[in-house]
């Protein structure tokens, strides 16, 4: 027989099982329905890509033709593929279109870096702007070269040093006409003093001992890109890093600590030097300067003499070496095409005259050089597959999924000679880059995807101004006061090799000959 007491605690149990009864329902039916959801969702599958081994990928990736591979898997796999290495997935991406969604619409997913082992070492631990991730400490670092060297005040402050130091060259190459001359080392020892005059005030080439450490340096930069673009084991099985089995971690160093060693002895020199040594004759203090008071007064960000010397490399090594490598190939392509080299030629004799020299303000009106400028980069990017991007999450492109933290390469070289974008893409034709009126077609900006050899959105090359001015000016100054020919025993030769940049196979020497009427021209 139940008692009074359990009646009641039933009941209660009973009548709470009653009201509980909706809530339960309305759990069940969320649940079912999630179920469903996720069962009927569509999964975007991967990317195309060539078969790998398991857990090791596909090996024929580390060898010595990456462009050229790559090139031959677009054919194969379409515009978007992927290939797998060890613990990497790497997205090649070959279309203007897709290349777009990356670069500009959705330009904030994929602006992070995965640097590879040397590149980590260069950049000081990923302390310079190339290879930091999307983070404050790249806004704050493109902010102060941006407003620091790359205004419009700031550059043309900086137009003495670019007059005065490609005047210099042209007076050496007149001393020594009619011999072999390597354009690449030439173009490189200019850039070089006109930056680092522009960075800490002085030319790093000035006298024998700083020109003989110019020299080296050169020497170290292009170890240095070599290094960048050398397929290392240890990027991709992250268990082989401390063996460095390909010895390129331990090449790096050796490079690095030369470039260090040289911006330590700047930079020391410097701090013990007074402030208003860093100081112009017009009133403009050097970048150097500008950084070191900086980190004195501990203001809006964070900076010591670490990211200094990142960023100072950074801009370096950018300023030079490319810049070096544009003028080989805009040179070796007028070799190769005489009908427009003289084109160039006629253009600057009617807008200068054979009786003036080259000053930068001719350069808005030299509109067939900065068309032949353009065609050249269209045909020779410098960095073919731009520096890879990292999405921070998967993101959907093409109809495929980008996983995140892939690395993501832009393929400009397949883009710009794409025949859906450009007409005889192989053709080397600067009027392409001539409106019907004779102005010019496209910029630098990459805002036009069929066309963006220094990248495009945040990631872009922040020192085009600078270099565009260096590489314009330098140019109209070699052939308005030279003619060009090539050594009797050397051939037209425009094959390039990849490694991180695309170079010349086989370095450009040329022969100058007096082309103005007066000497004092070239003095």
């Amino acid at each position: 027989m139940v008692s009074v007491s359990q009646w009641s605690w039933w009941s209660e149990v009973t009548i709470n099982r009653h009201d509980l009864t909706l809530p339960l329902l309305t759990l069940l039916a969320i649940t079912l329905a999630l179920l469903w959801h996720q069962s009927t969702k569509t999964t975007l599958p991967l990317p195309p890509g060539p078969r790998g081994l398991p857990v090791v990928g596909y090996l024929p990736f580390l060898g010595p033709n990456l462009l050229h591979e790559f090139n031959k898997m677009a054919q194969r796999y379409g515009p978007i593929f992927k290939v797998k290495l060890g613990s990497k997935t790497l997205i090649v991406i070959s279309s203007s279109d897709l290349a777009k969604v990356v670069v500009r619409e959705q330009d904030e997913i994929f602006a992070n870096r995965d640097p590879p082992v040397a590149a980590k070492i260069v950049s000081y631990g990923r302390k310079n702007i190339g290879w930091s991730d999307n983070n404050s400490h790249l806004r704050n670092m493109r902010k102060l070269f941006v407003h620091g060297i790359m205004s419009n005040k700031n550059l043309e402050a900086s137009s003495s040093f670019r007059r005065t130091e490609v005047r210099k060259t042209i007076k050496h190459l007149f001393e020594n006409l009619s011999t072999e001359v390597d354009i690449g080392g030439m173009a490189f020892m200019t850039s070089l003093r006109v930056i680092t005059n522009v960075l800490w005030g002085s030319s790093l080439v000035e006298d024998e001992e700083s020109r003989n450490l110019g020299i080296e340096f050169r020497e170290v930069v292009i170890e240095t890109v070599r290094l960048l673009g050398a397929p290392n084991l240890s990027d991709f099985f992250p268990v082989l890093s401390r063996l460095d089995l390909q010895g390129v971690e331990r090449e790096m160093k050796v490079a690095w600590k030369k470039i260090d060693r040289i911006f330590e002895r700047i930079i020391e020199e410097r701090i013990r030097s007074k402030p208003e040594d860093g100081v112009e004759q017009h009133g403009r203090k050097d970048f150097l300067q500008i950084l070191l008071e900086l980190k004195e007064q501990k203001v809006s960000m964070s900076l010591d003499i670490t990211q200094i010397k990142a960023l100072l490399l950074d801009i370096v090594v950018a300023g030079t070496d490319t810049t070096a490598t544009l003028i080989e190939w805009i040179i070796a392509e007028l070799l190769q095409n005489p009908k427009e080299m003289h084109k160039v030629q006629d253009e600057l004799k009617q807008v200068i005259g054979l009786n003036n020299i080259v000053e930068e303000h001719h350069l808005p009106k030299l509109k067939y050089l900065d068309a032949v400028i353009k065609e050249t980069l269209r045909l020779h990017p410098p960095l073919p597959l731009l520096i890879p991007r990292s999405p921070n999450q998967p993101y959907k492109v093409g109809g495929f999924t980008v996983p995140k933290g892939s690395n993501v390469f832009i393929n400009v070289s397949a883009i710009h000679i794409d025949p859906q974008y450009w007409d005889n893409p192989l053709e080397f034709n600067p009027n392409r880059f001539l409106n019907h009126d004779g102005t010019s077609n496209f910029d630098f900006n990459g805002y036009n995807s069929t066309f963006m050899p220094f990248g495009s959105g945040r990631r872009m090359c922040p020192g085009v101004p600078m270099g565009e001015k260096m590489l314009a000016y330098l140019m109209a100054s070699m052939l308005h006061s030279f003619d060009w020919t090539l050594p009797f025993d050397k051939t037209h030769e425009l094959s390039g090799k990849f490694s991180f940049m695309l170079k010349k196979r086989e370095p450009l020497i040329a022969i100058p000959s007096q082309r103005l009427p007066y000497k004092t021209l070239y003095v």
